[in-house]
């Protein structure tokens, strides 16, 4: 993608984050999003089929990088998993979360934020897959694996969820100090 398409999509994507802080996703149209990101329709549906797939791609560059930065790939500062709170990738997932990077907070704690928070759990279970199921780190033998890793996920995407609407008030550290002291009889 040269760099004009991404400047495009960068002005798509800010524009949508903008819309879905102020509407219910379901209230906002294309034309909007073409009018606020001052393109062409043309332009939109050259890089867009459809919102739906706007919103995919958007959640897919917000979480995905989290995800993938939580994984060691491609920008290497890779957390191991949950030893301590001090090195854990919940601890990594959250101090992002709390940076803000592109207003994902206002996403998350939206009236949108339940369309944000299954993005984000499909993305996480990839994360818990990897840095568990994966490794044989699930300790419980008499539950299936897969249930194992949803339901850590699940736990997960609560936590952010409580810990958005108590306003942050704890750090990153103390909510992954809770959030492994619930888990810590489901993993190694």
């Amino acid at each position: 993608m040269d760099r004009r398409q991404k400047k495009t999509r960068e002005a798509i994507f800010t524009a949508f984050t903008t819309l879905l802080s102020e509407k219910n996703y379901n209230q906002i149209s294309v034309q909007d999003i073409i009018d606020t990101a001052d393109i062409g329709r043309t332009t939109f549906y050259t890089h867009f089929e459809t919102k739906d797939f706007l919103l995919k791609d958007l959640c897919e560059e917000l979480f995905g990088h989290i995800i993938e930065t939580a994984m060691g790939l491609p920008h290497g500062h890779y957390h191991c998993t949950c030893a301590s709170a001090d090195d854990s990738v919940f601890l990594h997932l959250l101090r992002h979360l709390q940076e803000n990077d592109r207003n994902i907070l206002e996403l998350l704690s939206s009236q949108n934020n339940e369309i944000f928070l299954r993005y984000f759990k499909s993305n996480l279970k990839r994360l818990i897959i990897t840095q568990y199921a994966d490794k044989g780190l699930l300790k419980s033998s008499s539950l299936p694996e897969d249930y194992l890793v949803n339901h850590i996920t699940s736990s997960f995407v609560e936590t952010v969820d409580w810990w958005l609407s108590h306003n942050m008030k704890e750090s990153p550290e103390t909510i992954t100090e809770y959030y492994l002291e619930a888990i810590k009889y489901l993993v190694n």
